[in-house]
């Protein structure tokens, strides 16, 4: 009987192989270690000033501002946590593991929030946008690890890399969103009282949707985290390493801590910037923004000639 798959195949796994190899990495393998350059600057940055904290003082610190967003609970939480890390020998991968977080989120945020803004003023953008961060949020990140080792080698940068990919998408759906929620009226209103394009985005837009883009920060947070043991896969070092070193020598004991650290840093990680989109903790623009609402609300902003017209007392 006659089966397709007889007469007709498509060699895709030797096109990939020939793009890559071929072409991809001979002709690009520079223009990909210049853009990693930046990458491992912020991460040997940030990983050197984290280790050469004393624990007590990171602790002191980092409880501060727990306190200072979420309140007393989550400052004892953050304190007692970290004392247990550094009391069951993870703390340096810890801090390795958080550099690594952060210098991911902070490559995510300069990317995705600009690409989120450029989305929500123009639907064709949006458009061929939507399908490129559907394929990065549900490819395998093991595809795209062996073109990131050879395009950029092996070690904590690649690894960092591989975890932008992974994260990007939802801090640029979320800004995209926010921004294309917020009311019509108002965005009308400031172009009307002659505000400039640039104005309405930072005093009436980004206010308005920063509750939704700090939901999309936290996202992206949680997924790097996520990708903490994959990354390990291609030379990242910290809590992933831990992990994927007990699992290599089948010893349940090693994996457990370096499972608990990475949950103990998520959820320190999660409720710090939970907080920070919650409704009241977001900083707002004092100037166009409350004018607009003032004159828009119902029984809002008087004008002038009310003034005048009141008599005096």
């Amino acid at each position: 009987m006659w089966q397709p798959s007889d007469s007709i195949t498509i060699p895709l796994g030797d096109w990939v192989q020939v793009f890559v190899r071929g072409w991809l990495v001979p002709n690009f393998r520079d223009f990909f270690r210049t853009i990693q350059w930046p990458v491992d600057q912020t991460l040997a940055g940030l990983d050197g000033v984290l280790n050469a904290m004393p624990m007590l003082a990171f602790a002191v610190i980092l409880s501060a501002i727990a306190w200072g967003t979420a309140g007393r609970g989550l400052a004892v939480f953050t304190f007692i946590a970290l004392t247990a890390l550094d009391m069951i020998g993870v703390w340096s991968q810890t801090m390795t593991t958080l550099a690594m977080i952060l210098t991911a989120v902070v490559f995510c945020a300069l990317v995705g929030v600009p690409l989120g803004i450029a989305a929500a003023r123009s639907d064709r953008f949006a458009a061929v946008l939507r399908p490129i961060l559907d394929i990065m949020q549900t490819i395998p990140p093991f595809v795209y690890l062996v073109p990131i080792v050879m395009l950029f080698g092996v070690g904590m940068t690649p690894g960092i890399i591989a975890t932008i990919i992974f994260a990007l998408p939802p801090i640029v759906r979320l800004t995209n969103l926010g921004l294309r929620s917020v009311p019509e009226n108002l965005v009308e209103a400031a172009y009307a009282f002659g505000a400039t394009r640039s104005q309405v985005l930072w005093d009436v837009q980004i206010p308005l949707a920063l509750r939704t883009i700090m939901a999309g920060l936290n996202q992206t947070l949680m997924l790097a985290l996520s990708m903490a043991v994959i990354a390990a896969l291609i030379g990242a070092g910290g809590l992933g390493l831990t992990v994927y070193t007990g699992l290599g020598r089948l010893d349940v004991g090693t994996a457990t801590e370096g499972g608990i650290g990475i949950v103990l840093l998520a959820i320190i990680l999660d409720r710090i910037t939970q907080a920070l989109g919650e409704e009241g903790r977001v900083r707002r623009s004092p100037s166009l923004l409350e004018t607009l609402k003032g004159f828009i609300r119902p029984g809002g902003t008087r004008t002038g000639d009310d003034d005048l017209r009141r008599p005096a007392r």
